[in-house]
């Protein structure tokens, strides 16, 4: 997943799985979509927050249950659960995090190594 302070949001979902004994990784679907003018003016931490609980949201069915790993360029969505916040956004999205909690590994990886979101 991936998020641009100005323009939109997206994510790439893969699945690992052995063919004749190799490791392979397979697109599953890809989607994005563009800010909303007041989702616009978040900051950097706000908005990977809202993608990866949009994400979230827009892939229940496929993660619900699953052990899944989360890869983002934003350190903060690490700390994400344990953050102390008044924002009300913040608090939102903490607990629609909360759902996925024990099955969730968020991953920090470099924004320049993302290619797929």
């Amino acid at each position: 997943m991936d998020a641009s302070c100005s323009q939109g949001v997206g994510e790439a979902l893969h699945q690992r799985k052995t063919v004749d004994g190799e490791p392979r990784e397979g697109v599953i679907c890809y989607s994005s979509r563009q800010l909303k003018d007041s989702e616009a003016r978040y900051g950097a931490t706000q908005t990977e927050c809202l993608c990866l609980v949009w994400v979230l949201e827009k892939l229940h069915y496929y993660l619900e249950g699953s052990v899944f790993e989360v890869y983002t360029d934003c350190t903060a969505l690490k700390s994400l659960l344990k953050m102390k916040t008044t924002n009300r956004h913040m608090l939102r999205w903490q607990t629609a995090i909360q759902e996925y909690r024990g099955n969730m590994t968020i991953i920090y990886k470099e924004g320049r190594s993302q290619t797929n979101a």
